[in-house]
């Protein structure tokens, strides 16, 4: 039997090979072998293109809609202490007077 390694969404040794992919039957989860490196080498930058890093501070650069509030988060807004993700929306952070709220790093400047 080979060595696989393991899921790196759920930790799972129960992985196979399909085809060109690996695969996890526990979660899903479905990524190719060489694609490891390539995601642990993911740069968020901001607006101008400033590397980010968790716990950095940033500015809001334009006013943002936000769903369910009844006023748009205004440019010039302070973001403390971010946490980055890799999802869509980059930024995962808590703002005075919205509360928890992710935003897109396209959306924020380094302070």
């Amino acid at each position: 039997m080979t060595d696989l390694p393991n899921c790196p969404a759920c930790g799972s040794g129960l992985t196979y090979v399909d085809g060109a992919m690996h695969v996890c039957p526990e979660c899903g989860h479905e990524w190719s072998p060489g694609a490891d490196a390539n995601d642990a080498q993911r740069v968020h930058r901001d607006a101008v293109g400033n590397v980010l890093a968790d716990g950095d501070s940033v500015t809001v650069i334009k006013d943002l809609k936000v769903k369910g509030a009844s006023s748009a988060l205004k440019a010039g807004t302070k973001v403390r202490n971010i946490r980055l993700v890799d999802e869509d929306h980059d930024i995962d952070c808590k703002i005075d007077g919205f509360g928890p709220m992710k935003l897109k790093s396209e959306f924020v400047r380094k302070a």
